[in-house]
Parts: structure tokens; sequence; C-alpha cells
């Protein structure tokens, strides 16, 4: 259980990496780009940003099973999915169908990708890292 430990504390570098991504998206993408594309590619980048913080940390996680990793996946996907609801409604306050349009593809929106690279990183950066398969 001390990878669980390890886990959220890499979990929080994500906090930071989040909320800067954000702001540069409302400065400079959004204001450039509308609303819909600056989100967008800021979806993208921090899938990039989780992902190469991933890489950067994943032996530190001391899991090297592939269950394991799938453990520390759901665990920040959970955590990821309870800090965006507990921060945009309650510290916030917008509604909750505000958030939900972030879950919508059609309308161009990307935060799913989001989800699931925050869901994935620690298999996929654990095998390019490892050169192996957990």
């Amino acid at each position: 259980m001390h990878f669980l430990i390890r886990s959220f504390l890499i979990w929080l570098l994500f906090i930071p990496l989040a909320v800067l991504n954000g702001a540069l998206r409302d400065l400079l993408l959004t204001p450039e780009l509308g609303d819909t594309l600056g989100r967008a590619i800021s979806s993208l980048t921090l899938s990039l940003l989780i992902f190469g913080l991933t890489m950067l940390f994943v032996k530190k996680l001391g899991v090297d099973t592939l269950s394991g990793l799938f453990i520390v996946g759901g665990f920040w996907l959970v955590l990821t999915v309870m800090f965006e609801f507990t921060f945009f409604i309650a510290v916030m306050g917008h509604p909750m169908d505000v958030l939900f349009e972030d879950y919508n593809l059609f309308r161009g929106r990307l935060w799913l990708l989001v989800l699931a690279t925050t869901f994935l990183s620690p298999v996929l950066a654990f095998r390019i890292r490892a050169g192996r398969r957990p």
C-alpha cells in the first residue's frame, strides 16, 4: 500500500500543472482562438504534461505489475474527478451542467482525453521506460 502514498504525492504535482495550463488557456489561447479550440489545445497540452510527469516518476511508484499500474491509474482518475467536481462546484461555484459541457466530445471538448491519459499513463510510461511489458 506504500505505492498508493507515492502515487498520491505524484498526483499532487498534476494540480499546479493543470492550474497553470488552465490559466494560460484563459489568458492566451481562448482570446486568440475561441473557447472550443482553446479548450481542445489546452486538453492536449495537459495530457502531454501529465504523461511527461508520469514518465519522470513512474519508477518512483515502486509498481511493476500490470494490475498495480492500472490501480495507480484508476486511483489518479478517481482523485482527478473528485478534485475537478469539488473545485469546480464548491470552490468556483459553477453549476454542474457547465462542468458536464467539458465531457461533450460532440462539441469539440477533449476533457475525456485528459482523463484517459491520467488513467493510462502509468502503464504506458512503465512500458516505455522499462522497454518491456509489465
